[in-house]
């Protein structure tokens, strides 16, 4: 009798947890903001944050992992800054665009003040920081969170990519070759990417050029 009773407990144990899963899953979809598009069949798993979502266009068949916060900054310091003092405001009309099929494991930072481009087929390990902008240093008096962002420079990440995980990419020439479609670019675990000096190579852990990779489909 006990056996069966730790049977059945366990079956509803099961199903309970099932039906937890499904409706946090169908929470996590509907609670989605309305992007610059209508993507579909996008998976975006919570927890998550975004900011200004009308500047931000995702492509169909986009799997995003817990974690993630895409920031579309449209003014700097803005309202998740608390208590900034009296300091220069910057306005900018940024643009953050993934393409489709593109497939994060979690934990992805995009900040985009012009303009970060992730292309088709993607492959995005976990925790990423991706942006286009700096933060600025010129003043000794000023803590580096209210000092202006500075270095604006679009981050284009090609069709196909893969990116390791705990990766930084800012102020890049394009990842990827833009004019081959199948040219593909891997960037290893731990890579701190800045200026890319050349397009489909592998980078060592100072950024210089390892070796290079080319896969051509067909």
């Amino acid at each position: 009798m006990r056996g069966l009773l730790r049977k059945l407990k366990r079956r509803i144990g099961i199903r309970l947890g099932l039906l937890i899963r499904s409706v946090e899953d169908e929470v996590d979809r509907r609670t989605l903001p309305k992007f610059a598009n209508e993507p579909t069949n996008l998976r975006f798993d919570a927890p998550r944050r975004i900011a200004n979502p009308q500047c931000i266009w995702i492509g169909d068949d986009v799997s995003l992992g817990p974690g993630c916060m895409l920031s579309a900054t449209t003014r700097y310091p803005g309202a998740f800054m608390q208590g900034a003092p009296d300091v220069e405001r910057q306005t900018f009309e940024p643009v953050i665009r993934i393409g489709n099929r593109v497939s994060a494991t979690g934990y992805l930072t995009i900040g985009a003040t012009t303009r970060v481009e992730i292309g088709d087929d993607a492959l995005l390990a976990s925790h990423i920081f991706i942006s286009d902008n700096q933060h600025g240093h010129t003043h000794t008096d000023l803590p580096y969170k209210y000092q202006p962002l500075d270095k604006l420079a679009p981050v284009s990440i090609g069709r196909g990519c893969w990116i390791g995980e705990h990766v930084v990419m800012m102020d890049l020439n394009p990842i990827g070759s833009p004019r081959r479609d199948w040219r593909k670019v891997l960037v290893g675990d731990g890579i701190v990417v800045v200026r890319h000096p050349d397009m489909d190579v592998t980078l060592d852990m100072v950024g210089k050029v390892a070796s290079r990779l080319e896969i051509v489909a067909g």
